[in-house]
């Protein structure tokens, strides 16, 4: 540090200004006077006083600048007399003090310039023998520093106190307070007054001991007061993580303790038990009553296999279903009857007519059957409601329902054949209940759940051919009961079914409108059957019959379906074109079994 210490050169001992009685200084020139020799039977001792009459003419006492007399303090007792330098430095001798004389006080001194050193001026030859010097202790001292040269023109700076700061608080750098002696100590501040209710603050020093000189890095401290440590925030962190790891775990376990011993209940509203009965005339109704009675076929011959449905026509195990269903079985092919309770039993086939499209299976050893009862089919009005039952897809006791969408849709299903041997003529029920594949056979129920058709026919999306194995597209078909009972007493009765017939054979390539009489038979013979219901009653080969009893046919197909909805021996009025003239004619149909 160089607080209140001057930059520039700094003076000599020896070429400090004397003061003058004008108040000016003047510089003085002090030669080294070699040191006298020893008294005899006195020891000389380095750096002990030396009595005046030892010391060299001329000697002068050289005044310390800023001393004052009595004070003991920033003088020295010892002058330096003038003389013959030695060749042994360690030689000289501090010559006594003069007798103190009491002068005035000098005034401040000027501020020092530095002069060159005059050199001791050595003379080998006129140097006297003396006694061999002592070299001193310590070289001498070129800056004329305590203890080993004269007193220097500044003297160490008192310790620098600073006032306390507050507690916790760093005392900024760069202050300084002012010094407790010789002044007058700061008076004391006079604190506010504490709020009520806050404990007063204990006194604390004011004064920090500060040591200027004192080593580097040195913390501040205040006497009587403790150091308010800093807070720990690693420690603090370091808990708060362990805190958290600590309050996951438990409530992670909690929560799968109570996750799997079932603690938290969830109660969710819920209706009470209502009723359990139906209107016999809602579809739920309609199904309770008919499921008892409606089977599944499960048939498996030697190439092929199938599913379907059917419905028990008596207590003698008569059981109805379609001609397509049980046609894998073949003569030797197994046929299994499921029930809706789950039972099962063998069946076997009783009748078959592929013109119809209507078979007759029979199970024996079955007790508690439940027939379903038939209805009429002349009376379903279209708008009807009706419900399905069935398997589709295997899937046993399906229950749909919807409403009749036409009546007498002629549709002709099969021909898988190709010699038209395996042809289904139906005048049907359309019906937009959903009919699958598996619903084949099944009840067609009204209202009062009795069987008006049989399920036995669809129009699947993307496929032209009806019966296909796409899924429902609103459009079914129905064989109506009444002629499925008449097929079914024939089946069941004679295991054969009979078909109407007119005795013609019709032209299936005609385009026109109408169905036209074929030229010849495919076989070479007539195309009108002599001696058959058609001859008898008056058709020609190439008429156009366009009417049955009134209602319009536009096809050969048509008209087939049209005969095949009457039994034989019914009477006929067809309407014909003849030669581009109209006629009208009666016929009775004619029989002929499949």
């Amino acid at each position: 540090m160089n607080d209140g210490k001057p930059t520039g050169s700094k003076p000599r001992w020896w070429s400090r200004p004397t003061p003058r009685g004008d108040g000016s200084a003047a510089e003085e020139t002090y030669d080294l006077a070699p040191p006298e020799a020893p008294v005899q039977g006195e020891p000389v001792v380095p750096g002990a006083p030396v009595s005046p009459q030892a010391s060299a003419p001329g000697a002068q006492d050289v005044p310390v600048p800023g001393a004052s007399e009595g004070s003991g303090q920033g003088e020295s007792p010892y002058s330096l007399a003038q003389g013959e330098p030695v060749e042994d430095e360690s030689a000289y001798r501090l010559a006594p003090p003069a007798p103190a004389e009491p002068a005035p006080a000098p005034p401040a001194p000027a501020a020092p310039v530095d002069e060159p050193a005059q050199e001791p001026v050595h003379d080998p030859a006129g140097a006297e023998d003396v006694a061999a010097p002592r070299r001193p202790l310590h070289a001498p001292d070129p800056y004329g520093t305590p203890p080993y040269g004269g007193p220097g023109p500044w003297a160490p700076a008192p310790p620098v106190q600073r006032p306390a700061p507050p507690a916790g608080a760093v005392p900024p750098q760069g202050a300084y307070p002012a010094p407790e002696a010789p002044y007058a100590a700061p008076e004391a501040p006079v604190p506010y007054p504490a709020p009520e209710g806050v404990p007063p603050v204990p006194p604390s020093s004011q004064w920090v001991q500060y040591d200027p000189w004192g080593a580097a890095g040195q913390p501040l401290s205040t006497a009587g007061v403790p150091q308010k440590r800093k807070p720990r925030r690693g420690a603090l962190v370091l808990g708060a993580v362990v805190l958290a790891l600590v309050a996951g775990g438990i409530g992670g376990g909690v929560g799968a303790y109570v996750e799997r011993t079932g603690t938290t209940r969830v109660d969710l509203p819920q209706a009470g038990k209502g009723p359990t009965g139906r209107a016999p005339d809602s579809v739920a109704g309609i199904a309770a009553s008919a499921l008892p009675g409606v089977v599944t076929l499960h048939v498996s011959g030697e190439s092929e296999s199938g599913t379907g449905t059917g419905f028990v026509l008596d207590n003698a195990g008569h059981i109805l279903t379609n001609n397509h269903v049980v046609q894998p079985a073949g003569s030797s092919g197994d046929i299994s009857v499921t029930f809706s309770g789950g039972e099962t039993a063998r069946a076997t086939v009783v009748g078959r007519d592929s013109g119809y499209d209507l078979a007759v299976v029979r199970v024996t050893g079955v007790s508690g059957l439940k027939p379903l009862p038939l209805g009429n089919s002349d009376n379903v009005q279209v708008g009807d409601p009706v419900v399905a039952i069935g398997a589709p897809f295997d899937l046993s006791n399906t229950v749909t329902s919807g409403i009749i969408s036409a009546k007498e849709r002629p549709i002709t299903a099969g021909g898988e054949k190709g010699d038209g041997s395996d042809v289904s003529y139906v005048d049907a029920l359309q019906t937009d209940a959903p009919i699958n594949p598996g619903n084949s056979g099944g009840p067609l129920l009204d209202s009062r759940a009795h069987v008006v058709g049989i399920n036995s026919a669809i129009r699947a999306a993307g496929n032209s051919d009806s019966g296909g194995q796409g899924g429902s597209i609103g459009l079914g078909f129905a064989i109506p009961v009444n002629q499925g009972k008449r097929v079914a007493e024939e089946l069941i009765n004679t295991g054969r079914a009979t078909h109407p017939v007119i005795g013609v054979t019709l032209d299936m390539k005609f385009t026109g409108d109408g169905a036209r009489v074929g030229a010849k038979a495919a076989d070479g013979k007539p195309s009108v059957t002599p001696g058959g219901p058609g001859a008898t009653a008056g058709i020609k080969p190439e008429d156009v019959i366009t009417k049955v009893d009134g209602q319009r046919v536009h096809s050969a197909e048509e008209l087939i379906v049209k005969i095949r909805s009457h039994r034989p021996g019914d009477r006929l009025e067809l309407t014909l074109k003849r030669g581009g003239q109209e006629q009208r004619l009666t016929l009775t149909l004619g029989s002929a079994t499949s």
